[in-house]
């Protein structure tokens, strides 16, 4: 057997599985299990007067995993740290370097995919952990904790002992509240519709045609009277053609995907939520059994904000395209698409590491959730790749008298990239062909056609949307967007609702304190700004302590009066103990909402709160009362265990269905 005398040092064991096999006999592959050094949990670890510096411990219940770490270490030629290319790896690789392995030479490689060719070029050319890279990490590390060990306590304070404040979460909460208070503040403004259908004397073909103005203006009927008094004006007036117009018109294909977009579009097409996303996609980009040598990773790192894709890459993907689809679906030179702001260049899109690895063909290796990301995944890059569809847009303009309508019908003259890749989500559909008009031509009217209409309140967030504008908004980054959600939902802050996000009462309360007492915390823009300057602390254009400084000042004055000020909140039920009579007061726990006696803790008398609903099964007397469990919340009988009727939703009565159907 040859003698390992290499040590590879990664944060998962799937990962070390694939790459031990992908490097063979001569490397020791081993897992650190994500971080193995941190802050303290229950201290602040943060030494302000000391320029920030922090005070990282070893991390609780690892100590099998370091003493396994050192042992192997030992007799070790090379060393070297293959965690994720972004600064959470370099950060737990500089770590157990400077913790464990002082005295050795430790060098680090990275890589975008863990395919063979991928890897063994990486550990070809090792490099020194990249320090700029380590204290951006830090100072996120440093920021969030000074908002969290500071704006936690007032919480419990203010509301209920256990909530938590998080400097990014907390201004995605804010999204949610504001975009709830937008809900239940909107007054629907009634409005109506006209349209006309017609025919085409001479073929009998039939098309339809909106009312867009009256006397030159805008169009704009606000009631039944006003649209019957139009109908009734236009029943007698001859349609005619007064304008033709022909246009051709192209859809670009979409850029391959980044973290958000990929999140964005699991959504959307498969209803998976960003955390079950990040999750699938780990497990592709990791390694798959799929009947070869060694796993394999199927698609590039997953957490990332960069367009760019490797030459080799495009090489592969436009021969595939010329093959299977033919040289009119290739573009002359390969599509590039701009990258964002502080974008890293050196990452790549999210792409299949092969092309010749089809869906169809790894369909029996993947489970049915694995096959649907990768079929996504795999098929946007392609069509990244390819031409563009092509239509021809014809738009009609039809007056009856003062009266103008305007039709419209789309034909597709090329479909490019759409022979592979559609979005349905947010593209307007191909609209029905216009029969074949003639200016000054004479229409028969077959009908007209008032609708009544009323205007929609924004939808809630889902988690597609939520996504959307964190990144429009720049609020955290590729790697946070899952966990911000997961955050706001495990608080119990908001909960997902058929795919959407309904802040509760407590995500109300917690939003409303920060607001008032730390408004430049929860600022969108100033949070933006922090994520701005972490990420020119990676490129070596900020240093920590400044970014550090003039974020506490102004939080250390919020936090100084918001100390003096803040006062628990008592909100009385109207109720008295039965135990021993004083007010019976809110309170939120681990399981939601519930009543205690205001006499706690001498008197420890509690009551769930009740629905206010009968239970529906039959002769059991008792109300529903919400409940949490690790699955989330459900309603259950008030008269527990006599009766187990369980729901995970209330019952409601049709006006309140119908209202909520409309709200997303």
């Amino acid at each position: 057997m040859a003698k390992k005398d290499s040590l590879v040092i990664v944060e998962s064991p799937t990962k070390a599985k694939t790459i031990s096999q992908i490097l063979g006999n001569h490397f020791s592959v081993i897992s650190s299990y994500g971080h193995l050094i941190d802050l303290p949990k229950k201290e602040l670890g943060v030494d302000i007067e000391k320029g920030f510096l922090p005070s990282y411990v070893e991390v609780g219940g690892r100590k099998k995993v370091v003493s396994d770490l050192k042992k192997e270490s030992k007799g070790k030629n090379n060393i070297y740290v293959a965690t994720d290319p972004d600064r959470e790896g370099e950060a737990i690789g500089w770590h157990i370097k400077n913790r464990f392995l002082k005295d050795k030479k430790v060098l680090r490689v990275v890589f975008h995919e863990i395919t063979p060719a991928a890897v063994k070029e990486a550990f070809n050319s090792p490099r020194d952990f990249d320090l700029n890279m380590i204290e951006a990490q830090a100072s996120r590390r440093i920021l969030d904790r000074l908002v969290g060990y500071f704006l936690s306590p007032l919480l419990w304070k203010k509301i209920v002992r256990g909530l938590s404040a998080g400097r990014v979460q907390s201004v995605a909460l804010r999204l949610l509240v504001e975009r709830e208070k937008q809900i239940n503040n909107f007054i629907p403004r009634e409005y109506w519709e006209v349209e006309a259908e017609l025919k085409k004397r001479d073929t009998g073909d039939t098309f339809s045609a909106k009312l867009e103005k009256i006397g030159g203006e805008a169009v704009e009927i606000k009631d039944k009277l006003q649209a019957d008094n139009i109908v009734l004006d236009l029943n007698n007036k001859p349609f005619i053609v007064s304008e033709i117009k022909k246009a051709q018109r192209q859809r670009y294909p979409y850029p391959p995907f980044i973290t958000s977009t990929l999140q964005q579009e699991a959504f959307n097409k498969l209803r998976f939520n960003a955390g079950k996303t990040m999750m699938l996609a780990q497990q592709l980009y990791e390694g798959i059994d799929i009947g070869e040598k060694s796993p394999v990773g199927l698609i590039t790192y997953m957490r990332t904000d960069s367009t760019h894709v490797a030459p080799e890459a495009l090489r592969e993907v436009r021969s595939f395209i010329l093959k299977n689809f033919g040289k009119d679906y290739l573009p002359k030179t390969p599509n590039v698409y701009k990258l964002k702001k502080h974008a890293q260049a050196a990452h790549e899109a999210i792409r299949p590491t092969l092309i010749s690895h089809s869906p169809q063909n790894l369909k029996k290796f993947l489970t049915p959730d694995q096959y649907k990301l990768y079929e996504l995944i795999y098929r946007r890059f392609i069509a990244s790749q390819m031409t563009p569809a092509r239509y021809l847009v014809t738009t009609a303009n039809i007056t009856a008298e003062k009266y103008l309508f305007t039709a419209s019908g789309t034909v597709t003259i090329f479909d490019g990239f759409l022979a592979l890749y559609n979005n349905d989500n947010d593209e307007e559909k191909e609209k029905k062909a216009l029969p074949d008009l003639e200016k000054d031509e004479i229409l028969e009217l077959i009908k007209l056609m008032p609708s009544q209409h009323f205007t929609k309140p924004p939808a809630r967030f889902s988690d597609s949307s939520l996504v959307k504008v964190l990144e429009e908004e720049g609020i955290g980054r590729p790697s946070t967007y899952a966990p911000i959600i997961y955050t706001l939902v495990l608080r119990d802050y908001a909960r997902r609702i058929k795919g959407y996000f309904h802040p509760t009462e407590l995500g109300f309360k917690v939003c409303e304190m920060l607001v008032e007492y730390f408004p430049k915390v929860m600022d969108i823009k100033f949070t933006a700004l922090m994520e701005e300057e972490l990420d020119e602390i990676e490129e070596g254009r900020l240093q920590r302590l400044k970014v550090l400084e003039d974020f506490y000042a102004p939080f250390k004055e919020s936090l100084d009066f918001a100390q003096k000020n803040i006062k628990k909140e008592v909100i009385e039920t109207g109720e008295t103990c039965a135990q021993c009579g004083k007010p019976m007061i809110i309170k939120w726990g681990r399981r939601g909402k519930f009543m205690s006696c205001s006499a706690y803790p001498k008197c420890k008398n509690s009551k769930s709160i009740t629905s206010g609903v009968k239970c529906p099964q039959p002769e059991c007397g008792g109300e529903l009362i919400e409940r949490r469990s690790r699955r989330g919340f459900f309603y259950g009988c008030s008269n527990y265990p006599k009766c187990t009727f369980i729901s995970k939703d209330l019952p409601q009565d049709e006006d309140k269905k119908t209202a909520d159907t409309e709200n997303g």
